[in-house]
């Protein structure tokens, strides 16, 4: 079985069943660039900082609680300790608790899939057997997760040679489909137009392939940042060596230098992996020629 990171561990209970799982994330971000704010004349990363709102001063983390709104403007403030004494079953377990259709779900109710795998060598015979369960019967089952804190309603399904949970959306969250399309018409139309729609439709009809579907900006992005980088217009940016929090940076920059011909002999870990700023301290740096300072130009980011 293929090594995959898991992010969180618990169990599977169907009735008087018990199975330890864990779960891996099904979707990859490889191909998210992630752009910074830049401040154009000092040429310094923007940072965000978080500030009390009247006396703007940066608040220290350990300082920061959570706090519910009233609706008089007050609020109850609540401690990590208190939150973590919510007991919830689903921190910890998957509780199939029914079973419905596979195609009774609106896919407007998805959100976001991750892979289950067995935890140990002794789950997999109950596991296999659930999978192969669903499969036959071709449900569903149902129950509740706790995932970083918030308790979400999940769909389990067959996937391949295992199995899948698929994050739902509650119904408070979907938005009623008929006060939206409201405004639409019912008037009948000419046959005829509907009938070269179908054949349109039928004549493009084939199977699915993600793969045959590319990010035409990501691609348009690193081709730009690509002939930058050939023509000598970087530009060291100082306050860039600290990740900011809550992002995912995919650093393309190495890539870049390796395709024009500017990249090191040996491949960095990626834990000891530099940030692009930190790298252009110690390499030189080509630099825009000097603009006549006649001709002022806007440029805009």
């Amino acid at each position: 079985m293929a090594t995959a990171r898991s992010f969180w561990k618990g169990h599977l209970r169907l009735a008087l069943v018990t199975i330890p799982i864990r779960l891996v994330s099904a979707t990859a971000s490889e191909d998210k660039i992630a752009l910074h704010q830049v401040d154009k004349k000092s040429k310094q990363r923007i940072r965000y900082q978080k500030v009390a709102g009247e006396s703007g001063k940066v608040v220290p983390q350990s300082d920061i609680v959570q706090g519910y709104e009233l609706e008089d403007g007050n609020y109850v403030l609540l401690e990590p300790e208190e939150l973590d004494k919510l007991k919830l079953t689903t921190r910890h377990t998957v509780e199939l608790t029914e079973f419905v259709e596979a195609c009774s779900i609106d896919p407007l109710y998805f959100a976001s899939p991750y892979y289950v795998l067995p935890d140990g060598d002794v789950a997999e015979e109950g596991y296999r057997i659930i999978r192969d369960a669903l499969r036959a019967t071709k449900k569903y089952g149902v129950g509740q997760l706790t995932i970083r804190g918030r308790e979400n309603l999940i769909a389990m399904k067959p996937s391949g040679d295992g199995l899948m949970i698929e994050t739902l959306r509650y119904a408070s969250e979907v938005r009623d489909a008929d006060e939206i399309f409201d405004g639409i018409g019912n008037e009948k139309l000419r046959p005829e137009l509907v009938d070269m729609a179908k054949q349109l439709i039928e004549e493009r009809t084939r199977k699915f392939n993600p793969a045959d579907f590319k990010n035409h900006y990501a691609e348009a992005l690193r081709s730009l940042v690509k002939e930058k980088v050939a023509g000598g217009l970087s530009t060291e940016v100082a306050g860039g060596d600290e990740q900011p929090s809550g992002g995912t940076v995919i650093d393309f920059m190495e890539a870049l230098r390796r395709s024009t011909g500017k990249g090191s002999s040996t491949k960095s870990s990626p834990a000891k992996t530099k940030t692009a700023a930190s790298r252009q301290k110690r390499e030189p740096v080509k630099r825009a020629p000097a603009k006549s300072p006649k001709r002022k130009s806007k440029a805009r980011g």
